[in-house]
């Protein structure tokens, strides 16, 4: 795991995420989803280049199934972004980096 995305579990999620003072991407995952990997590379980027301004988190949804039945999560990958205790945006699926960039922008902007 890169060293730039922090694990969360629900355990964590409250203090990590939602009292978070920068906003927070959250990547709801699983260890048997092949797309969740495709992800990966991505979000090590956007947490090198967005560094003190974003948290970039990842949840497995098959360790901390209460935090996922609460954002409705159905399909992995899952990208929630955070922010003042709300979720913001959404992207759902394997998307090109661009496409987390355009949602991290608009919440920092």
């Amino acid at each position: 795991m890169a060293e730039n995305i922090l694990t969360v579990t629900e355990a964590k999620f409250e203090q990590e995420v939602l009292k978070s003072s920068l906003p927070v991407l959250v990547d709801f995952w699983a260890p048997w989803c092949a797309p969740c990997y495709v992800v990966v590379p991505h979000l090590e980027a956007i947490a090198q280049q967005y560094a003190g301004k974003l948290k970039v988190a990842k949840l497995n949804v098959d360790e901390n199934l209460a935090i996922s039945s609460r954002y409705y999560i159905r399909g992995i990958p899952t990208l929630l972004l955070f922010r003042d205790g709300a979720v913001r945006g959404q992207i759902v699926g394997a998307v090109p980096r661009e496409e987390i960039e355009k949602l991290v922008d608009a919440q920092l902007s």
